[in-house]
C-alpha cells in the first residue's frame, strides 16, 4: 500500500524487546513519500547496559537508509533514549535529516507538531534516574512478556497480550501520569494555533480529538507495534501491525468512532488481538 507518509517511535533497536521482524513486515506493507522516525529509535540507555543486535534489527537500519537513498524524505526526531542526536539538529546523515521537532503539514493542509513527546513527561525531565529505573523495570516486564508469548503459543492460545501494557492500565498513577502528559502537549500545541501534535514516548497508541486539536500518538515497536500513517487525502490512521496490510480491517472514522476524551478511571484493559486494526481520521 502506498501512502504519504509513515510516522513510526520507540523502535528500540538493540534491546531484546524490539519487534524488528514485525516492522519489518510493516515497512514491507507500506511505502511511502515521507518517513518520520519519531524518537527512540536507537536505545542508548539500553546498549549502556548491553547490547541486543539481531540480524532483522540490522535490515531495519539497512531498509531506512534505503529509502532515504532512493528518494524518501526521511526525518528523525531524536527522543530521550537516543538524545546524543539531538546536537545534530538540521544535519544529515545518508539522506536522512535530523530536526528536534518538526511542522508538518498534511495533504488537507492540517498542521501538526511533531516531536518525541519527552519534554513534556515530568519524570524525564527533571527525575532522570528514575526514569532510568522505571527503564529498567519496564524492560523487565518485556522480556518476561516474551516467555509468556512462546507459552501461549504453545498452548494454542489466539491473539497476543501484552503484560507492560497490562501492568500500565492497572496502575492508576500511570494512568494519570498519560493523561497528564496528553494534556501538556495539547496545550502546548494550542498555544501555537496548531491542529495537533503527532509524538511517541510513552507507548500507549492512540488517534483522537480532543475539542479542537488532534492528538495522535504513534505507540512503539516493543509492546503493541503501531504506526501512523498519513493517506494522500490528508487522512491519518492508527495500524496495529499484527498482520500484513491485506488483511487489515478498518473500523469507523474517528469523528463517529471516537467518544469525547475519557477520565483516567474510563480506561479499558488491553486488549490488543493478533488482526491488523485502524482507526481512522
Amino acid at each position: 500500500m502506498h501512502v504519504r507518509s509513515i510516522f513510526i517511535s520507540d523502535v528500540h533497536l538493540g534491546t531484546r524487546g524490539c519487534q524488528a521482524e514485525r516492522l519489518l513486515d510493516f515497512l514491507k506493507d507500506y511505502e511511502s513519500e515521507n518517513l518520520f522516525l519519531v524518537g527512540d529509535i536507537i536505545d542508548f540507555w539500553a546498549m549502556n547496559r548491553g547490547i541486543h543486535w539481531t540480524p532483522a534489527q540490522n535490515t531495519v537500519v539497512q531498509k531506512i537508509l534505503r529509502r532515504a537513498r532512493h528518494g524518501q524524505k526521511v526525518m528523525l526526531i531524536p527522543g530521550n533514549h537516543d538524545e546524543a542526536m539531538r546536537e545534530y539538529d538540521g544535519v544529515s546523515f545518508g539522506d536522512i535529516l535530523v530536526r528536534h521537532e518538526y511542522i508538518h503539514v498534511t495533504a488537507d493542509g492540517k498542521r501538526y507538531l511533531v516531536l518525541h513527546g519527552d519534554e513534556f513527561d515530568q519524570v524525564t525531565r527533571y527525575h532522570r534516574w528514575l526514569a532510568v529505573i522505571g527503564d529498567v523495570g519496564y524492560n523487565l516486564l518485556v522480556r518476561l512478556n516474551a516467555s509468556l508469548s512462546r507459552l501461549r503459543r504453545l498452548l494454542r492460545r489466539p491473539g497476543y497480550w501484552s503484560l507492560a501494557g497490562y501492568a500500565k492500565a492497572r496502575v492508576k498513577r500511570a494512568v494519570s501520569f498519560i493523561f497528564d502528559f496528553e494534556d501538556s502537549l495539547i496545550h502546548a500545541v494550542r498555544e501555537r494555533g496548531l491542529d495537533g501534535v503527532i509524538c511517541g514516548h510513552i507507548h500507549s497508541a492512540a488517534l483522537r480529538r480532543i475539542g479542537d486539536v488532534t492528538y495522535v500518538n504513534c505507540g512503539d515497536w516493543v509492546d503493541s507495534c503501531t504506526a501512523i500513517v498519513e493517506h494522500h487525502d490528508g487522512r491519518l490512521e492508527l495500524i496495529r501491525a499484527w498482520q500484513p496490510a491485506v488483511a487489515a480491517v478498518s473500523t469507523e472514522t474517528l469523528a463517529n468512532a471516537v467518544p469525547p476524551a475519557p477520565t483516567p478511571a474510563d480506561l479499558p484493559l488491553p486488549d490488543i488481538a493478533c488482526g491488523a486494526e485502524a482507526a481512522r481520521l
